[in-house]
């Protein structure tokens, strides 16, 4: 771990210290160096309490949902780097160097990027925590996104046009998921102004499992687990499991994703599908899902996009920004003798923006699941308050 943040290091104390501070601003925390060299200091802070009724294992909820800080630095049209931690679930979350090329060579040939990153398979899962519309992420999303890997990334944007090819390998920073993937995504943006946006995306990855050794000697097959919570992160509760698929040879995600924004009002969609193929003579395993959102900007506001995802609006009045937004989720685990489940759920939300810093979510989720002939029926009622910077 030490090695890995070495690089990060070495590079802001090296641009950072000739030119020593000449401005610092108080509220967002920042430090303004030479060579328009800034520092800013980040984070993201939620709490959560849901309360569930019509199963009986889930109850009410509440705590901290995320804790994360962290550092950027960068020099505007050279490079930015990041360190970032959740102090809640104890993980790391972006770890990172990036580079533009135009300051390099002179043309735009895209940006590089080096470090520990999320894997491109998944819209809704590369959208940062603190920019979701609702409060957790889509079941499909939950169960076949990868989530972060160590890795060297570039991406290429153009003013129709998104392309990005990644590799990963060795473990993830918490020393888990030993082995390599490889991952491409392209959009096409034919509309890209501000309250008028159409991005129509494909991406794609193949994962190839290793197996570990424990410290007593004793060896693990590689294995892959698709699964999804109802609701809330707050609750370990999972209706649908698909258990433990080892031995495991590759596990491909390929993922359609689409975004629409026309003034106050956007929709956004994906289908997911993630294939298994297993060793030992076992049979590959499917799973898919999907989702389709609508929200709507009260107060006339529009979401923000940039670099092939969306952000939180910006409060155009005094009294903030306030959106309704409506979520279909559908996620199918059963697949060859294999009884994961299935599940569909609706979420229906209301955000209030009250400043670019502060903002406060409540949600209501009706989700149904089948599991081994077991249906369960939960409804929860969830609220979230939350500060980042």
């Amino acid at each position: 771990m030490r090695l890995f943040l070495f690089p990060f290091v070495a590079l802001c104390a090296c641009t950072a210290v000739p030119a020593l501070a000449a401005e610092a601003q108080a509220w967002p925390p920042k430090i303004t160096f030479g060579n328009d060299i800034t520092l800013n200091a980040t984070g993201n802070f939620a709490w959560d309490h849901a309360d569930f009724s019509g199963t009986p294992q889930l109850g009410s909820e509440n705590g901290m949902r995320r804790r994360e800080f962290g550092a950027t630095m960068k020099q505007d049209g050279v490079w930015d780097a990041m360190v970032y931690f959740d102090f809640e679930s104890k993980s790391w979350l972006d770890v990172y160097v990036r580079f533009e090329s135009e300051a390099f060579f002179g043309r735009d040939l895209g940006k590089l990027r080096v470090g520990y990153m999320k894997v491109p398979v998944g819209l809704e899962g590369v959208t940062s925590s603190r920019a979701g519309t609702f409060m957790e992420l889509a079941a499909p999303i939950q169960a076949i996104y990868q989530g972060r890997r160590t890795g060297v990334e570039w991406t290429l944007e153009r003013d129709q046009a998104l392309f990005q090819l990644g590799g990963y390998g060795g473990t993830d920073l918490q020393g888990d998921n030993p082995g390599q993937t490889y991952a491409a995504r392209a959009a096409w943006t034919p509309r890209k102004a501000e309250g008028d946006v159409l991005h129509l995306g494909i991406a794609a990855s193949r994962e190839n499992p290793q197996g570990w050794t424990d410290g007593r000697g004793v060896d693990f097959d590689p294995t892959a687990r698709l699964r999804a919570r109802p609701a809330t992160a707050l609750s370990d509760v999972r209706l649908i499991d698909s258990g433990n698929l080892a031995p495991v040879g590759h596990i491909r995600r390929t993922g359609l994703e689409g975004i629409w924004i026309r003034g106050p009002v956007s929709l956004q969609g994906e289908l997911l599908r993630a294939d298994i193929g297993r060793d030992a003579g076992l049979p590959d395993y499917t799973a898919e899902g999907g989702y389709l959102a609508a929200s709507w900007l009260l107060t006339g506001e529009s979401r923000p996009y940039s670099s092939g995802n969306v952000a939180n609006p910006k409060p155009a009045n005094g009294y903030g920004a306030v959106e309704l937004a409506a979520r279909y989720s559908t996620l199918d685990l059963d697949d060859r003798g294999i009884a994961g489940g299935r599940q569909h759920d609706w979420t229906f939300g209301a955000n209030w923006y009250l400043t670019p810093f502060v903002k406060l979510q409540a949600n209501y989720v009706r989700a149904r699941a089948t599991h081994n002939g077991v249906s369960s029926a939960p409804d929860a009622m969830e609220v979230r308050a939350q500060v980042h910077f």
